[in-house]
Formats: C-alpha cells, structure tokens, sequence
C-alpha cells in the first residue's frame, strides 16, 4: 500500500501554525476545524480542513492572496485550486510540495456557520448553524440515462474511449443513487465502501474487464440493469417508463441509436 509523502507531525505541526497565524491575523475574525478532525474520524491519510472567518471590512482578494503567499513560503506550494460556493465563499485548495492538501474557505463575516456535522470552533463567534440542502436523486436520475444513451452510441460508432468515459459516468451516478438509497453520503464517494456487500458485488461485475465492444456492451447492459433497478427504490413509476425506453427487452426489438 502507498504511503503519503507528508508525515502527520507535518500535518499537526502546519494546522498549528496556520491557526495561530489566523489568531494575530487582524483581518481574519473567527476560525474553526471542520471534516475529519473535527468528527474524530482523521487518520494516516486525512488533510487539512479550516474555516476562516474574514473580518468585516476585510479584503477578500487581498487576504487569499496573503495567505498564499505566506503558506508557500513557509511550507511550500506545489498547486492551488480555488472553488467558490453560491454563497460566495472561496474554498483554496492547496497542495503542498510534501502532498499534504490543505483546504482553507475564507467566509463572509455573516456567513460564517456551521453548514454539516462536524464544525468544532477554535476561536470567534459563529452565526446560527444552517443544513445544505440535502441532495436528491431527480438530477442524478437524469443525467444517468443520459449517460446511459450516450453509452450505447458511442458503442455503437466504435468510440471506444468515449464508451469508456460515459460508462464510468454513468457508474457514478448509481453510485451516488444507491448512497442516497442507503442513507450515505454521495459526495465524491466518501461513504461509497459503506454500501451493502450484494450492491459493491453488483458494482465490480459491471465494471468493464476490457475495452474491447464486446466487454463495453457487457459492461452497459449490466449498469444499465443496476441503474433501473436502483431508480426503482425511488420512483417506480419513473423506473418503468426508463425501462420501455432504455430496455429493448421491453420493446421488442433493439433500440435506436441517438444522433
């Protein structure tokens, strides 16, 4: 088994001093841990997750900017990767020449809030706690048998890398319909290894063994059956009209190929 660069008295030891820095930062006025730290559930392999709250009149550009300089030159910057919330907090991703990522979110003063379980504040005033909105399965179910479709076409034409890609897109998708069946989290697969053993068994034997058309129809036909038996448990009624139209079973004959 691979082994992370980074060691985790580096990991300790960076969290520390990027808490301490937010505490003399006159520009940052509340700080707190959040995923596995504050849940209890950190191991060899987890980063760093803080959440820092701007003070009102700060500079949001300014500080990012501040901030990354500071963290490159005190531990070294590989990469970054910003990602913005509708909300407007900006979460920095940084990945750090020893391969420790370290997720820093810069919110809003008014914003600032306990948004999921696990938010243990370090110092400051946090607002009212607020839930995300669950996600659904309406969209999932959706962009699944579109992924499906193109599945079959791209079979079909010989474009084997894209039936490649739209069959893994599409495995996603059962993914994340069987965590929300299953009361798990869908999001980027972190409570994936907790679904029920026949489901994981279901999900290795629809994995294609090859990229040969043969193995990627094989592969289709098996997802395909996992994904209407999956939208079932959420929409009957929703499943059977997929299935006349997805399932040449149910036709009949075999089905069209979409342009």
């Amino acid at each position: 088994m691979g082994v992370p660069l980074f060691e985790v008295a580096e990991r300790v030891r960076v969290r520390a001093e990027l808490i301490a820095a937010a505490r003399h930062d006159a520009d940052i006025a509340g700080a707190a841990l959040v995923g596995s730290a504050a849940r209890g559930t950190e191991d060899r392999w987890s980063d760093i997750d803080l959440v820092l709250q701007l003070a009102e009149n700060a500079d949001e550009l300014a500080v990012v900017a501040r901030w990354t300089q500071s963290l490159d030159e005190k531990f070294g910057v590989a990469d970054t990767l910003d990602v913005t919330s509708r909300e407007g907090v900006r979460y920095r991703v940084f990945l750090l020449d020893s391969s420790l990522q370290v997720d820093l979110s810069f919110w809003p003063h008014e914003l600032f809030r306990a948004t999921e379980d696990g938010f243990q504040l370090v110092f400051g005033q946090a607002n009212e706690p607020t839930r995300a909105a669950e996600p659904g399965s309406e969209q999932v179910i959706g962009m699944a048998w579109l992924y499906a479709v193109h599945a079959r076409s791209a079979i079909a034409r010989g474009r084997t890398w894209q039936a490649v890609l739209m069959l893994d897109d599409l495995r996603d998708q059962i993914i994340a319909l069987e965590c929300l069946r299953h009361g798990l989290n869908p999001w980027h697969g972190r409570e994936v290894d907790r679904l029920p053993e026949p489901v994981l068994a279901t999900l290795r034997d629809g994995r294609a063994a090859s990229v040969s058309s043969a193995e990627l129809e094989r592969s289709r036909q098996a997802l395909l059956q996992h994904y209407l038996s999956t939208v079932a448990h959420h929409d009957a009624e929703r499943a059977a009209a997929l299935r006349r139209a997805l399932d040449p079973a149910q036709r009949g004959a075999g089905g069209t190929t979409n342009c």
